[in-house]
């Protein structure tokens, strides 16, 4: 059997999704089975508030095949098994659960507004760095905001706490004005010309974070 957590690392399961997947809720579970390796196996996937688990079942003697989750089981039939199996299980997690690296509160509010004005969803562009994710319009494709977690001295702040930021286009003639290392700080890897960067951590308020994201979008828009 397989604890499912690695797979689920930053990740919210959607049930809505795992029913049009194909799995079943059984009281507090969610449920899926399906054959696999020319129909000779058996996967089964369950997920529940305790625990998310996977197994195979050898078909022929209705037992457990506890190779295939075993590393140091090699050879080419467990090797071929194991590769569809954790396949299916890849596509499965994509398909039915979603993204939840950003954990601050003021973070997933400005990811739902963004959402809800202008219709647009993170992308997550690095998988070397699956914290760092970007916003662009549909105009023209350029980005107009960036979500990433940093460590504060990166922003110049004598500490390692980490935190989420939020990186926003700004007006080149009146960045200088508006930065103060305090509350705002110069575009963490962007342009520190025309970015600026702002704490997710309550420090700033949403609302003024909101107006500062759709000045940004508007000089995303502007042709250069």
């Amino acid at each position: 059997m397989r604890k499912l957590d690695n797979f689920l690392k930053n990740r919210s399961i959607d049930t809505a999704k795992l029913l049009e997947y194909g799995f079943t809720k059984q009281g507090k579970e969610y449920v899926y089975h399906t054959k696999i390796y020319e129909e000779q196996f058996e996967m089964f996937v369950s997920f529940s508030a305790k625990q998310n688990i996977a197994k195979i079942v050898d078909i022929a003697n209705e037992e457990e095949y506890v190779l295939v989750d075993n590393p140091n089981s090699v050879g080419k039939f467990v090797g071929k098994l194991r590769e569809e199996y954790e396949n299916k299980l890849q596509d499965m997690i994509e398909k039915c659960t979603i993204l939840d690296v950003f954990k601050e509160m003021q973070s997933k509010e400005i990811i739902q507004l963004v959402k809800e004005k202008y219709q647009d969803d993170l992308e997550f562009l690095w998988k070397k760095f699956p914290d760092n994710a970007i916003w662009r319009n549909k105009t023209n494709r350029k980005w107009y905001a960036a979500l990433l977690t940093v460590s504060e001295r990166k922003l110049g702040i004598d500490s390692d706490a980490v935190v989420e930021i939020i990186d926003l286009r700004y007006q080149k003639d009146k960045i200088k004005e508006l930065v103060d290392n305090k509350f705002v700080f110069p575009g963490y890897h962007m342009n520190k010309d025309s970015w600026i960067t702002i704490k997710l951590d309550g420090s700033v308020d949403t609302e003024k974070i909101l107006e500062l994201l759709e000045n940004s979008y508007q000089l995303s828009l502007e042709k250069k």
